[in-house]
C-alpha cells in the first residue's frame, strides 16, 4: 500500500524569521492521523532568514538529522560541538540522555533552507553524540544513516536506514523492502514516481506490505528524494 502525504497539506508555522511547514505533528500543528510513520517522528521543512535561528534549547533521547538544502548552519551543543554545516552536508545529532544545541542561519544575508528529522531510537538513556558528513551527490542510491555505522555511514540508535536517491533523466530504480520493513520515500527535488504515484518536491510517501517498489524519473530534470526504511 502506498499512502501519499501532499506537501500542500502539511502544518504550517510562520514567524517571521522561520517559515516551516511539518510533514507530521509538531510544535502548534496537531492531526491525530499524523503522528509519525513507524519511529520516524518528525519532517519539518525550515527556511530561516538570514541571521536568525533556533537560540540554545534542549533534546534527549532522540536521534536529529539535519540535512541543508540551501545556504548554512552554524551549530553549538553542550558536548562541545561547534560546527558549520554547509548545503549537501547531513548532521546526526544523538540526544541520548540530555544535549543542549543552538541552530543559526551562518549567513547574514542568504536565506537558510534545511530538513529537520527526528527519529525516536530504540534504545534510551545514550551517551549524547555527534556526526556531520558530505555524502556528495552519486547518481543512485547512497546510504546516509545504519544502524551500525558500517561503511562510512551515520550512526543512528534505531533499526533504520536513511538513503539518498538521485535518479538521472529518464531513469528507474527497483527499490527491494525486507519483510515487515515500512518504507518513507521524502521528495526533496524534481519529480519522482512511485510506482503509479507522482511525487512533487515536498510530497511523502508511506509504504508498507509491499516487497518491492519502482522509483522512476520520467523527466528531464534530476530528481532528489530520501528514502527511510523503517521497522
Amino acid at each position: 500500500m502506498i499512502t501519499l502525504r501532499p506537501a500542500n497539506e502539511r502544518g504550517t508555522a510562520n514567524f517571521g524569521w522561520l517559515d516551516s511547514k511539518h510533514s507530521f505533528s509538531f510544535g502548534s500543528y496537531y492531526d491525530p492521523e499524523k503522528m509519525g510513520f513507524s519511529a520516524l517522528r518528525v519532517i519539518n521543512d525550515d527556511t530561516v532568514a538570514p541571521g536568525a535561528g533556533f537560540a540554545t534549547h534542549g533534546h534527549r533521547d532522540m536521534e536529529i538529522i539535519s540535512y541543508v538544502l540551501q545556504g548554512s548552519i552554524a551549530h553549538k551543543d553542550s558536548e562541545g560541538n561547534v560546527e558549520i554545516l554547509p548545503a549537501g552536508e547531513f548532521q546526526l545529532m544523538s540526544a541520548g540522555s540530555g544535549i543542549s544545541h543552538s541552530e543559526y542561519n551562518a549567513s547574514k544575508t542568504d536565506p537558510l533552507t534545511f530538513l529537520q528529522i527526528w527519529i525516536q531510537p530504540n534504545t534510551l538513556g545514550n551517551p549524547p553524540g555527534y556526526q556531520q558528513k558530505n555524502f556528495g551527490q552519486a547518481i543512485g542510491l547512497t546510504t546516509i544513516a545504519t544502524p551500525t555505522g558500517a561503511n562510512g555511514t551515520l550512526h543512528i540508535k534505531q533499526n533504520a536506514t536513511l538513503s539518498q536517491l538521485i535518479l538521472a533523466p529518464h531513469s528507474e530504480l527497483t527499490y527491494t523492502i525486507a519483510p515487515g520493513r515500512k518504507v518513507y520515500v521524502h521528495q526533496v527535488a524534481g519529480k519522482l514516481m512511485v510506482e503509479s504515484q507522482i511525487l512533487s518536491g515536498g510530497d511523502g510517501a508511506k509504504i508498507t506490505d509491499l516487497q518491492t517498489i519502482t522509483l522512476k524519473n520520467t523527466l528531464d530534470d534530476q530528481s532528489t528524494a530520501l528514502i527511510f526504511d523503517l521497522p
